[in-house]
């Protein structure tokens, strides 16, 4: 072979006179071939890209340390993941039918999404949540609302996922608050509040609060739920947003770490023992185009997550060293042209997901980069899960790639950016200053027009975007949100402003904002002001008195 050397087994073909194969042509379809991440990707890998590894210790077995091939030994073998489709729009009456209608196609667990006014703290009728009623989630102003959202589904018997940031102890409240209403005892509940406020000043931006009464929020739910719920996730670290704000899949990987090392630092502050509430941290990614950086992206999140737990946590629980993560396929990666191909892209993302051992999944339907899912669309995406899950092999045996020289190798490549860039946040001060700073929001848009280059001058290909284009006008049908339902909506809160006691709801307001002026937890006084059906702007309003607004002062 011209310019390669002949291997042992091609000399022992040639001895016994097999014929060889002629020159080949070595010329590519590209100068260079890279991941997003910029990580070279070679023509072929050997065990010489893995000479300095050692199996036992850098990969060992699924179920052991430091689990890089996964947190359980027998992997899906034993349970499949949760199937867990994100829903939320409109009026809570119509995404609790949402909910039964999943539940009742095979969905195994529930996952709320809010509309924007929600998300900031505002109730319906706010001047300031004007034109936003239930676009991107259901509105929930009051418990009230919650009550109707879960009207008919046990909650002692099934888990739920809430994404919700700055407001996420008062939602979280008012669900507990719902689930004794049924009969349910709290410490019965399982499920998960996202409450991830980290990466909202890093990536999503829908942040209220300064970083330090923030972090004393999310430290009170982890309190709250290590004393009083064993089988809740009182944080669920999202690399999910970050990746959604454009940045690389190492990016995603270190910045999300980052944020989990971060809340483990100021929990043990609280006076928390490590292996007393990391086991109930969860951890939230995206699902992007690039397979195999996706798989990989999970399996060194796994190894480095043991790692640093044990070695420098000191954790002795082993479940204190588990990643469990929940994934989605990425939203940023759809396209409104030709949403057909969507269906494809999601497929192989879940796919990715279900490779690299997530815990649960969400997949997109093909026509959110239109608008929330319609039914038609949440069904498709719910059976592209169950058709991974049971007609392709792939849950038959644990880490089905594991031990290939290219996704080891390429593990280990996106584990070394992880931690470089460790060292660069280190060097800022951590994490909060980072922010604070503009770092990650710099490194994020950094990439993201790195990525819009190569798109550009077509080195990625994104078909039908900026290749194989048709013109083809869009042919799917699409949700609508039913302006008459914030109508209905806004009768509710007015009837539950009438009809509870004000001055029941003023006292618990006022001692609401003493705890908050104090520095004991808050939730005990939340969960007394949503059952007297304080509503969330008012309790809200409570926090934005004490804590005031924050005002990033770093910029581009």
């Amino acid at each position: 072979l011209e310019n390669l050397s002949l291997s042992e087994t091609q000399l022992r073909h040639k001895d016994a006179g097999v014929s060889q194969p002629k020159a080949r042509d070595l010329s590519e379809r590209k100068a260079s071939y890279k991941t997003p991440s910029q990580i070279p990707v070679e023509q072929v890998y050997t065990p010489e890209n893995l000479r300095e590894s050692d199996y036992l210790e850098d990969m060992g077995l699924p179920g052991e340390y430091p689990y890089l091939r996964g947190i359980h030994p027998t992997g899906y073998r034993g349970r499949l993941w949760t199937m867990r489709m994100f829903a939320g729009f409109g009026r809570p009456e119509e995404t609790n039918q949402r909910f039964k209608f999943l539940l009742d196609n095979g969905q195994t667990g529930l996952s709320v999404a809010f509309d924007m006014p929600t998300l900031y703290g505002y109730d319906t009728d706010d001047p300031r949540a004007a034109g936003e009623f239930g676009k991107c989630g259901v509105a929930v102003s009051s418990l009230a609302d919650m009550e109707a959202l879960f009207l008919g589904i046990p909650l002692d018997r099934i888990t739920t996922s809430m994404t919700i940031n700055s407001p996420a102890a008062i939602i979280w409240a008012m669900y507990l608050a719902v689930a004794e209403k049924q009969g349910a005892s709290i410490d019965q509940l399982g499920g998960t509040i996202q409450n991830d406020i980290l990466k909202e000043y890093i990536a999503q931006n829908e942040y209220i609060f300064p970083p330090a009464p923030s972090m004393r929020l999310v430290v009170d739910t982890v309190e709250f739920a290590t004393r009083q719920l064993p089988r809740w996730n009182p944080i669920s670290i999202s690399g999910y947003h970050i990746r959604e704000a454009g940045s690389t899949a190492v990016q995603e990987l270190a910045f999300t770490l980052a944020d989990g090392f971060e809340y483990v630092r100021h929990c043990q502050a609280r006076g928390l023992a490590v292996d007393e509430f990391v086991p109930h941290l969860s951890f939230f990614f995206n699902v992007h185009n690039s397979f195999f950086e996706e798989i990989a992206k999970f399996r060194a999140a796994r190894r480095i997550w043991a790692r640093e737990m044990q070695e420098v946590f000191h954790a002795s629980n082993p479940r204190s060293l588990w990643l469990r993560f929940h994934a989605q396929t990425s939203g940023a990666a759809l396209t409104a042209q030709q949403p057909e191909n969507n269906v494809v892209r999601v497929s192989l993302q879940a796919l990715a997901a279900v490779l690299g051992g997530c815990q649960s999944l969400h997949t997109n339907g093909k026509d959110e980069a239109w608008a929330l899912p319609s039914e038609a669309a949440a069904l498709q995406a719910l059976r592209t899960q169950q058709i991974i899950a049971h007609e392709t092999g792939v849950t038959d045996t644990v880490d089905p790639l594991g031990g290939s020289f290219f996704l080891e190798t390429l593990t280990n490549q996106v584990e070394a950016g992880g931690y470089d860039y460790f060292r660069r946040i280190e060097d800022l001060g951590g994490v909060i200053p980072g922010l604070e700073a503009g770092f990650f929001q710099r490194e994020i848009a950094e990439a993201a027009y790195v990525y819009q280059l190569e798109e550009d001058r077509k080195e990625r290909i994104t078909v039908g975007v900026n290749e194989y284009c048709t013109g083809d006008s869009l042919e799917i049908p699409l949700l609508r949100v039913d302006r008459e339902g914030e109508q209905l909506q806004v009768q509710r809160l007015n009837e539950v402003r009438r009809r509870r006691d004000n001055r029941e709801v003023a006292s618990k307001l006022r001692q609401l904002e003493q705890a908050a002026r104090g520095a004991e937890n808050l939730m005990p006084p939340l969960l007394e002001a949503v059952k007297a059906y304080a509503t969330l702007s008012e309790m809200m309003g409570v926090f934005r008195d004490v804590f005031g607004e924050y005002q990033p002062s770093w910029g581009f």
